[in-house]
């Protein structure tokens, strides 16, 4: 499934990742490519070792954990410390590829299987020409622009890739999830029913019907997650 997340950035973090980024020393996207990725990608990337890194991973650390959105949608493990990206003038393209199956952290050596890919869009949409992020699985074929702060999470084996920007920069935060409940079914599942049980909460209280459903959910969180 792909879901759109509205406002994990507010404002004010919005500016502070900014005026970080502006000071970025940016290189290379192809460090962190996989062998057959490396050939279709043509971006710049923070290092992932810099001070900025570290001050913007726990910037956007800090927001997904109060977004109940999110969690509900990526039911996350693990999660691959956030890397930051930028497309713009000759380097403004990623090709059609998928993601690596393990992402290994540099500094820590964890393994983190890659379940859920995320972007995080950090410029305005008016900010940049082109730069969709397109992404291709049995849900059809989805062209993906977002506001800044918002997010867009989708499955880490499907096809996808960025088009070309042709005006302005396109910055965006990217990481991978390894979640709870592995197979991406199961976890539409779980995420549309625990919608609909806030929904049915919202209009009728707590009822009898609403515990059980409640039950039903966790019973089937428990029978899949992988803790």
């Amino acid at each position: 499934m792909l879901v759109h997340v509205k406002g994990v950035l507010d404002a004010d973090e919005l500016r502070e990742a900014r005026a970080a980024l502006q000071r970025a020393p940016w290189g290379d996207g192809k460090v962190t490519a996989g062998a057959q990725s490396a050939l279709a990608k043509n971006n710049l990337q923070l290092p992932e070792d810099h001070e900025l890194t570290a001050l913007l991973q726990t910037l956007v650390l800090g927001a997904l954990k109060r977004s109940p959105h999110f969690f509900t949608a990526a039911l996350p493990k693990h999660i691959f410390p956030p890397l930051f990206n930028r497309y713009g003038g000759a380097h403004n393209a990623f090709g059609n590829h998928v993601d690596n199956a393990v992402r290994i952290h540099r500094a820590t050596g964890q393994r983190i299987r890659t379940d859920v890919s995320c972007t995080l869009f950090l410029a305005d949409p008016d900010d940049y020409e082109g730069g969709e992020l397109v992404v291709e699985d049995t849900f059809g074929t989805q062209r993906v622009k977002l506001p800044a702060g918002d997010l867009v999470l989708y499955p880490s084996s499907s096809v996808h890739r960025v088009e070309p920007v042709t005006r302005g920069a396109r910055v965006a935060s990217f990481f991978w999830i390894e979640s709870l409940v592995r197979r991406d079914e199961q976890r539409r599942l779980l995420y549309e029913m625990d919608l609909a049980l806030l929904a049915l909460r919202e209009r009728h209280g707590e009822t009898e019907e609403a515990v059980r459903l409640t039950g039903t959910y966790h019973n089937l969180l428990r029978m899949w997650a992988d803790t």
